[in-house]
């Protein structure tokens, strides 16, 4: 039976190479029907319907929620499987002991077979999109192939997707191939493979959000990261902020912290009231591409165009911005929902759920009732914090980067590093918490370099060398800080209040930045000498607390340090270890 094709009417001059692959897929993988996405208004509306008739959406309340739909997945199939995800090099050392590595071959065999006639009465859609502003020279284009019509619900809100990506890429002459089929979402044939080598991705059996929407986490930062190395800039798992002082001055700063980690809450920080005149603009909220400038500034833009958030815990309280964002066109995923079809969610503080996030009635013995990695995508421009610059095309300019994880001891509030070389060792050292956002168990303690860990698309020893060659070329380098937010008490209580209240380390490494605080020197970096406690309800004896370097742990923590990456081996600059032995002699001393 003859393939039906729906294409863009009038069709754009199409890349030779995209056509080719298109029609060798459709070969593969049998597709009852192809449909080339215009990234318009009225396509996401057809899909929309599509997917409400075949039950796979529900429409939430319109009086609450206008324009809000609800997505449920299967229960085996709600977060990242990083034991399934490939870094698919000709060399293992390549891939780096940080990937899961597979011989490019026998990857391509695998997911061929896998990939075989699984499009059979589906529809093949076909997904130019365009990560960053569709008329940057800093952005980078791709074509995601899928069978799944809300992955492309997903794409044309998270990217610039359509045809004006189409005609970019007919322009560059250059793009990341991105095949994907929910096949029948068996955990025991679900794969995603990375070919950097070949600027190719292939994902089989997964209809969640990174494993399945190839331009976030995927192209954006595994790709994207080996694409970087090769030009010379770096594609990172950072939100992008403007911090606008009360006069008038805005700085821009990029923070990496692993998922679920407060990311996101930081991007749309709502300025206590008792920071008047301060204002914060969001660019994006989890990936930055970071470009040297001919100025000898580095230079981010944000590849995503929407936003794929963690919902539980947000409320007016905690992320007004977010919260308020999410009230009209947004598409959820794995919440829960009230009696009247109002979306809810742990954290919420109003409602009660009446099904569950598979669709039950609720019962608490069965767990939470939305689930702790359920989702919100929504286009980037509802949040009522969206910076005016997030589409300039040269990006915005970085004064300072930030580092960060959940540690309830051992880090302090924030700390500065020496140097950028220092810098490098900080976020190579970073570790967290684990989170839902990963299949596995939550609360164990990992290094998470950068909040790379799940994302870099190569050995992390050339990733951090390539961070210094990077760092060589900037005349005026960012200032780098650690900070953490989850420090606790000997009883387990928060020592910081967080939230809001975060802006006043922010300003602090401002007002650093720009040569008007002071710090004092520790063996692991500079702290705040002080901070602007007023109007905050935070004791002396915990600030104290907050800003202390416990010599035994750090002690501890170093040797960890060192531990970690003597795994990397040849690979790993000596830069670093030069850095780790001046920080073991301080805490000697």
């Amino acid at each position: 039976m003859a393939t039906a094709v729906h294409m863009m009417s009038p069709l754009p001059e199409l890349s030779r190479d995209v056509a080719e692959w298109v029609n060798s897929v459709r070969e593969l993988t049998q597709p009852r029907a192809i449909h080339w996405c215009e990234g318009t208004e009225a396509e996401a509306h057809g899909l929309t319907d599509q997917l409400l008739r075949a039950g796979e959406l529900t429409t939430l309340n319109p009086q609450y929620f206008p324009g809000c739909h609800l997505a449920r997945s299967a229960p085996n199939d709600v977060a990242r499987v990083e034991h399934l995800t490939y870094i698919c090099t000709r060399s293992q050392q390549d891939a780096g002991p940080n990937n899961h590595w597979m011989e490019p071959q026998a990857a391509h065999t695998k997911m061929r077979e896998l990939f075989r006639g699984c499009m059979r009465e589906r529809t093949l859609y076909v997904i130019p999109y365009c990560m960053g502003p569709i008329d940057s020279p800093l952005s980078r284009c791709g074509v995601e192939l899928t069978d799944s019509p809300y992955v492309v619900l997903n794409m044309l809100i998270m990217t610039r997707a359509g045809r004006a990506a189409l005609e970019r890429i007919v322009h560059d002459g250059t793009f990341v191939r991105g095949l994907h089929s929910t096949g029948e979402l068996d955990p025991e044939r679900r794969f995603i493979m990375h070919f950097p080598e070949e600027l190719a991705i292939d994902s089989f059996g997964s209809g969640y959000g990174g494993n399945a929407l190839l331009g976030k986490k995927c192209h954006a930062l595994r790709i994207a990261s080996w694409q970087a190395r090769t030009e010379g800039w770096l594609a990172e798992h950072m939100l992008i902020v403007g911090l606008q002082n009360p006069k008038g001055e805005t700085h821009y700063i990029a923070c990496a912290f692993p998922s679920a980690c407060g990311k996101t809450n930081l991007a749309m920080l709502i300025p206590p009231d008792s920071m008047p005149g301060w204002r914060v603009f969001t660019v994006g909220d989890d990936i930055a591409w970071l470009h040297p400038g001919k100025d000898g500034r580095l230079w981010a833009i944000n590849p995503e165009a929407g936003y794929f958030g963690v919902v539980p815990g947000t409320n007016p309280q905690t992320n007004r911005n977010a919260y308020e964002m999410i009230r009209r066109d947004t598409l959820f995923t794995n919440v829960a929902a009230t009696a009247d079809n109002q979306p809810w969610w742990e954290g919420l503080q109003t409602g009660t759920p009446a099904l569950d996030w598979q669709g039950r009635p609720y019962d608490p013995a069965r767990g939470p009732a939305a689930h702790p990695n359920s989702r919100f995508t929504v286009a980037a421009k509802r949040n009522p914090g969206y910076s005016p610059h997030a589409e300039d095309a040269r990006g915005v300019p970085i004064t300072a980067l930030v580092f960060g994880g959940r540690r309830r001891e051992v880090a302090p509030l924030v700390y500065e590093a020496r140097d950028w070389r220092h810098g490098v060792l900080v976020g190579a050292s970073v570790a967290s918490e684990t989170t839902a956002a990963m299949v596995g168990q939550v609360g164990i303690t990992r290094r998470d370099p950068m909040a790379m860990k799940p994302f870099c698309g190569y050995n992390f020893g050339d990733y951090w060398q390539h961070w210094l060659n990077v760092g060589a070329k900037l005349t005026h380098a960012p200032r780098i800080y650690h900070v953490n937010w989850f420090r606790r008490d000997a009883q387990g209580k928060f020592l910081w209040p967080g939230f809001g209240e975060n802006l006043r380390v922010l300003s602090w490494m401002l007002d650093r930045c720009a040569g008007k605080a002071d710090a004092v020197d520790s063996p692991i970096g500079r702290l705040p000498r002080s901070l602007d406690m007023a109007g905050l309800n935070v004791s002396a004896e915990a600030l104290a607390a907050l800003l202390s370097v416990d010599g035994p742990l750090w002690r501890k923590e170093t040797s960890e340090i060192r531990a970690y990456l003597g795994q990397f081996g040849e690979r790993l600059p000596q830069e670093l270890l030069q850095e780790l032995s001046r920080t073991e002699a301080g805490l000697a001393g």
